[in-house]
């Protein structure tokens, strides 16, 4: 456990989870920075193929920014990564699913944004507050969310602050699954569950094919560039193994490479 956050391990999977419940799990760069370095380990780690990130308490995922902690003059360090570890972590091939337990606001939506699967407690609230404050959701916010539910709920989210619940962040796009409060981890280690039946490349390929994608302004652009990971996927032991164990009506064995 380190100070600002602790990590369990159950085999292939990473459970990382915040440990500032005191002030609802609000984040400052020390703590951003322990978790960036969390999840560079992950990143590095073979073994280790699917995370999941999750708050302490039943209050909150991460209501953000410590705003008191910056007011009071607080030491600040760079932090590569991104808020939390995450929202500026552009090459992590591997899934991360974001099990909201309560509120998620500002940098602590934007943590949830920046994750590959959103699960939320059906007592999560999400909201980016920042303008009422002075300030804007500039930790990727502005535009994660206009790209996963379109421009004009995203404005009507941005432009007033306002905060929405677990079952409109479903209707709007943004949420991929709405469970009750007490069942939320158990769900998010069923979604990795799923996930892990697949081949751990094959999964990264489809993460980093689908992300670099939209970067391209067409379909046709998108589809015609040459991905490392696909390639990689293509040498692999498990792209034999796979089709393999189909004929041989039994489950795969995934190496990972």
């Amino acid at each position: 456990m380190g100070e600002f956050c602790s990590t369990e391990r159950e085999d292939r999977l990473l459970i990382v989870t915040i440990e500032r419940p005191e002030v609802m799990n609000a984040l400052h760069s020390l703590a951003s920075a322990e978790l960036g370095e969390v999840f560079d380990a992950f990143a590095e780690d073979p073994e280790q193929w699917v995370a999941i990130i999750t708050g302490r308490g039943d209050r909150a995922f991460s209501a953000g920014n410590d705003l008191k902690y910056q007011a009071s003059g607080g030491k600040n360090v760079p932090v590569p990564s991104g808020f939390g570890g995450l929202t500026s972590r552009f090459d992590l091939a591997k899934p991360v699913i974001a099990a909201v337990n309560g509120v998620a606001m500002g940098g602590g939506f934007e943590i949830a944004l920046a994750c590959d699967i959103l699960l939320a407690s059906d007592q999560a609230i999400f909201a980016l507050p920042e303008p009422r404050v002075g300030l804007a959701a500039l930790a990727g916010g502005l535009h994660r969310l206009p790209r996963q539910i379109g421009i004009k709920q995203a404005m009507g989210m941005m432009l007033t602050g306002r905060r929405v619940g677990a079952e409109e962040g479903k209707a709007m796009g943004f949420v991929t699954e709405v469970v009750p409060h007490a069942e939320l981890l158990q769900a998010a280690r069923d979604w990795a569950a799923q996930i892990g039946e697949c081949a751990p490349l094959s999964i990264r390929a489809s993460k980093d094919v689908a992300m670099r994608g939209l970067n391209h302004a067409s379909l046709q652009e998108a589809m015609s560039q040459r991905y490392e990971s696909v390639r990689a996927m293509a040498q692999s032991a498990d792209y034999i193994e796979g089709p393999k164990a189909f004929a041989e009506k039994r489950p795969p064995n995934w190496q990972g490479r």
